[in-house]
This record gives structure tokens, sequence and C-alpha cells, in this order.
């Protein structure tokens, strides 16, 4: 220190001007970080990504607040995330992870082993119910050998499991029987924390100061603003209000090519669009009168409608899993054939005018596909009324099979067995349909445990053929998935699953 007196005046005077540099530029850095106003078309159902289905609720929490052990790039390869590696055993039934140390949650407490294990044991809770049950039904049991070594011991081996942990979120101990506390004030270790909900109005997140990839955040926060009209969500990108709409219908997307200062990024969407049959009860427990159905719909004029051409028929699986994907021309009741659809309800003996009701997911390209589906079913002798409710009764209806039709999305993902398992299998934690077929158990018991790959296409194969023509779900299209993105936003991806992951890597200039 006496050293450095004894340089005199100019030198003190030199510290003074670094210090004072060093201040400005933090501050400078500060100031630069800004929040990102993003338009979204509906507030969420809830915000506990365990619970949440709902693509309004999920896209907000999975990614900007939560991270599960495992994540997806944005060519959905599987990384890590939480889990910075992984080991198997030789017969595939224990998995050891070695987590990230200095991971810490938004309330300021270290994210440990024992979290992991307690989240995935939560996800299996029957008092929480979590719709993600059945990615994880071959666990036997999540153990923390220490801090950061989680160890998992499967009942059998899991093709499936690293791909299921990426939707897989990762949040404070303690929660196993509680379904309500991370509702409305989640909890995380992701980029941004939460801040502020206003119903009608919008949610607010914070930059997480303690996130373990801090440098890699350049934002301030984000800021989900809920507008439901179309037109005003397409007026605030054009004026700057908005910097992102991650996800603009095909109409919107159309109208915004070209203009001054967005961009419009697209690429075909891993989930698909639906018309999904409540099986348990008359008329659709008949196998016939699901194959009628499938018969009356036109594929291609729905999607040139109501998706303005933008999407491709929904096979069970997308093309874009070439691995696995049945191609439509091998499902014979993708060819529109009102007047077999007519045969095989007179073969199923039932009555027509069939007067049937359909629960419409409130999204606007979801409205525009039931409504094409509603007239061309009235032509082969289905009368259907839509109904119209908020999401919140609309997940509530779903979740207790509530309906005869409903129209809406499916969660896409890299892996086949997260398409079926939990949609279609006899007991499924998402199998809303009380669909029960043992032939389809038997090859997604297959398709699940077996580490061979061949076997498992062959088994994914002869499922698709199942679910195509006689499943509970009508698939309808994968449409084209479009972002409206601002020129000042900078490292915005958009991923095929909706995933908005890549918020935590993005900026304002």
């Amino acid at each position: 220190m006496h050293h450095v007196v004894k340089q005199g005046l100019g030198l003190r005077r030199a510290l003074r001007c670094s210090v004072a540099a060093t201040a400005l530029a933090l501050l400078a850095g500060t100031a630069s970080a800004q929040v990102l106003e993003v338009a979204v078309e509906a507030s969420p159902a809830g915000l506990d990504p365990h619970i949440v289905t709902a693509f309004a609720s999920s896209q907000l929490v999975l990614g900007p607040i939560y991270e599960g052990l495992t994540a997806l790039d944005k060519d959905l390869n599987i990384i890590p995330g939480l889990a910075q590696s992984w080991t198997a055993s030789a017969d595939g039934k224990t998995v050891t992870f070695k987590l990230r140390s200095g991971v810490t949650f938004h309330d300021g407490k270290p994210m440990e082993a024992e979290d992991a294990a307690s989240s995935l044991r939560r996800v299996l809770s029957k008092d929480v119910g979590s719709p993600l049950a059945s990615r994880l039904s071959a666990m036997e049991s999540a153990t923390a050998v220490d801090a950061t070594t989680l160890e998992l011991k499967l009942k059998e081996p899991s093709a499936p499991m690293l791909a299921s942990l990426t939707g897989i979120a990762i949040v404070p101990r303690g929660l196993e029987t509680n379904k309500d506390a991370l509702q409305r004030a989640p909890v995380g270790t992701g980029p941004f924390k939460f801040e502020e909900w206003q119903p009608n109005g919008f949610i607010r997140l914070a930059r997480h100061a303690g996130y373990w990839n801090a440098a890699e955040v350049k934002l301030a926060g984000v800021k989900f603003n809920f507008v439901p009209e179309a037109a005003t969500r397409q007026v605030g990108i054009g004026n700057g209000q908005f910097a992102l709409l991650p996800h603009v219908d095909a109409a919107t997307a159309l109208q915004l090519k070209g203009k001054p200062n967005i961009a419009v990024r697209e690429t075909t969407e891993l989930a698909y669009t639906l018309i999904g049959m409540n099986t348990s009860k008359p008329p659709f427990d008949n196998a016939k009168v699901r194959e009628a159905l499938n018969y009356a719909l036109n594929r291609k004029e729905i999607i040139d409608a109501a998706l303005f051409g933008s999407g491709a028929p929904a096979a069970p699986l997308p093309a874009v899993l070439r691995d696995w994907a049945v191609d439509v021309k091998d499902l014979p009741c993708y060819a529109y054939d009102p007047a077999k659809a007519q045969a095989l309800l007179k073969e199923a003996g039932v009555a027509t005018p069939i007067a049937v009701s359909m629960t419409v997911l409130p999204r606007q390209d979801i409205r525009d596909i039931a409504q094409v589906v509603q007239q061309q079913l009235g032509k082969v002798g289905f009368k259907v009324e839509l109904k119209n409710p908020e999401l919140g009764q609309f997940v509530q209806d779903w979740r207790n099979s509530n309906f005869d039709l409903f129209a809406s999305t499916n969660a896409g993902s890299i892996e086949p067995d997260d398409y079926f398992y939990r949609a279609f299998r006899t007991g499924g934690s998402t199998n809303v349909f009380k669909y029960s077929n043992p032939e389809l158990d038997a090859l997604l018991d297959t398709g699940r445990a077996t580490l061979d790959k061949p076997a498992r296409q062959a088994a994914y194969r002869d499922a698709q053929k199942i679910l195509g023509c006689t499943g509970p779900a009508a698939h309808i299209a994968y449409p084209t998935l479009f972002s409206a993105v601002r020129s000042n936003l900078q490292g915005y991806d958009i991923y095929a699953n909706r995933s908005l992951v890549s918020l935590g890597r993005a900026s304002l200039r």
C-alpha cells in the first residue's frame, strides 16, 4: 500500500479515473439490458411444470423458468441440462447422473440431487396427478447419492428415458404431495425468475442473478403480455410495442411477411392438431364409427381453409421423424371417402344424424379447424355442436374426459414413446380418450423396454397402423410453426417443439 501512495497524485488520479470508467461501463452494461416484450394469445391455466399441459402454460415455464436434467438444442438433439453427464449400467437398469455444481433456485437455495430425486417422485405422486407420470413409469427409484450425484433405478431398460427427462422440470424438494404451491408462484433454476402475474394482463419474469450460466443471459427480463386478438398482436409487433410473437397463425404470418423491421421464421411443428374421441361411451366406443370419422375428413381441405395451406396431413408421427414415421399413403382412411364413412356408420348400426358435441381449445387455428371439421362431418351423418370454453374450463373438461369430441393439439417430441405411451396406452397419464387396446399396449411396452432400434421401429410402425384409422384421435395436421421477430431481437431461435429456451440467450439492441 505504501508504494502506491508514494507514486503521487498522478497515479491516484489515474486509479480514480480507472475506477470511474469501470463503474460507468458496468452501469452502461446494466442500462443496455432490457426487458423483452412478448405477446401471446392466452393467459396460462397455471404455472406448475408438472401439472400444466396447454402450450399457453408450458411455453412460459419450461425453459425460461425451469430446466430439466437433460435438454434439447435447436436441432432437437439431446444435450446436458442440469445434469452435465450420465452413465448407464451394462444391463441398462441403473442410470447415474452427475449434476452441475453451483446451481441455485430462484429463492437462493442450492439445487442438489435430492431436489432432482424429489421432482421425479413428485411426477409419479398420485397426490399431484401429473400428466407426465407415464414418462417415468419405468422408474423404480430416484436416490441422491450425494449433492451432485443422482441414481435412477429402472424396472427395465428405458430407451426413451433421456428424451423424456428433457420435459420434466426440477423443482425444490418437499413438494411431492403439494399440487398448489407452484401453480401461481413457480420456483425454478432457469435464466428468469417469476416476478408478477396479472391474470388478464401479463406475466413478468426478471433475470435470475444466480443463474449457473449467467454470462449468457443478456435480457433484464421477459414480459409475456396476454393479447387475445391476433390483429392487436399484429399491430403491436408492427409498431415495436412487442419484439416477439413466438407463435403466430398462418394468416398473420402471411400478412407480416415483407413488413419492415419484422422477420417471420418458420419450422414444421412437432405437435399435431387432432380431433379426440371419448371411447368410453357411444358412439365412439365403436371402432367402425372412429374409422368412419377419419374417412369423413378431407385433411387437405382443412389445411387449406384453416391453416392457409401451411401444414402437412398428420400421420400419428411427423414425417420429420424419418426413422419412425409411417407415410400417410400407408393409412387407407386418410383417403377422403364420405361414401365409405357412411357405409361404416351403417355397418356400425348407429342411427343418423348422430348428435355429438365438440369441445374446442380456445386458439384461433383450432377454432378454424373445428368449424371445417363440423361441416365435413355433417355431410356423412354427424350433427356436431361446437363448445368454446375458456382455457381453464377446456383443460378441466379434457382432463376429466368430459367431452364427446374435442379439437385441440398434442405436444410433440423427438421420441415416439412420448407421443404414444401416455396418450394411448391403457391407463396412460393423458389417456383422456379412455382408450384401451391390448395389442397396442403390447407394442408400446416393447417400444419402451427394448434398446434394439430395429425392434423399436417395427413396434412403432405397427402401432401407427392401429392408431391411424381406429385409434381415439383423428390426426389432422402438423402445422407450419411461425414466429414474428423484430429486427432488434437477436439470439431467438424457433424450436419445432415450441420451446422458448432460447430467450435465455437472446438480447435486444
